[in-house]
This record gives structure tokens, C-alpha cells and sequence, in this order.
């Protein structure tokens, strides 16, 4: 399966973007989606995650609140819809699948990434 994410830019603190991961070669309705960000000079974190069905997700303390982490299994898309951006989110955001969770080993296949970048 191979996933393009997409949806980042360049905004301003207080702002809202919503990402998206699409996949392609086979559905992905029977994995859980993960979402997870990089920024300069940091480790791969965890972001929020939904399981196959959508009927469980969690998140990252930091983004609680701000981030809503859905999917449409008849799109075979994800989403990440991310409010109240603080400067502190900016990193690259990559999409995954595999098995629910919060650690970047649960996760077999990956998105290219995609920039948001967050101004004061």
C-alpha cells in the first residue's frame, strides 16, 4: 500500500489545517492509521491514531483539544484535522498504517510527509 499525505503549509499561530493521507494499491480499512511529526533536529513522535473502525483514537498530551484524528474507509483516507496551531507543531507530519498504537514500530507502511509550519 503506499500513502501520499498531504494538506501542510505555512500558517499562523491560532490557525487551523487539516491533512490528509490517501492510500492507494489496496484498502486500508482493516489497519489503524497513525499520524506522527518530525521536527528539525528531533526523534519521530507520535501524534493521534484511530483504529480500523474509527470508534477509538488517541492522542498525544500536546495535542488534546486541538487535533481530531478521523478516517473514511470508503475513500481509503485519513485525516488530521489540527486547530489553535501553536509554533511548537511545526514539524513534518508523516501518515502510517498498521496495528493501533502510540509507538512508530506498530506501524508497517508510511507516507512521504508532509511540511506545516507554524509562525508567531
Amino acid at each position: 500500500v503506499q500513502l501520499q499525505a498531504s494538506g501542510g503549509g505555512v500558517v499562523q499561530a491560532g490557525a487551523s489545517l487539516r491533512l490528509s493521507c490517501a492510500g492507494s494499491g489496496r484498502t486500508f480499512s482493516r489497519d489503524a492509521m497513525g499520524w506522527f511529526r518530525q521536527a528539525p533536529g528531533k526523534e519521530r513522535e507520535f501524534v493521534a491514531a484511530i483504529n480500523w473502525s474509527g470508534t477509538a483514537t488517541t492522542y498525544t498530551d500536546s495535542v488534546k483539544g486541538r487535533f481530531t484524528i478521523s478516517r473514511n474507509n470508503n475513500r481509503n483516507t485519513g485525516y488530521l484535522q489540527m486547530n489553535s496551531l501553536k509554533p511548537e507543531d511545526t514539524a513534518v507530519y508523516y501518515c502510517a498504517l498498521g496495528v493501533y498504537g502510540s509507538h512508530r514500530s506498530q506501524y508497517d507502511y508510511w507516507g512521504q510527509g508532509t511540511q506545516v509550519t507554524v509562525s508567531s
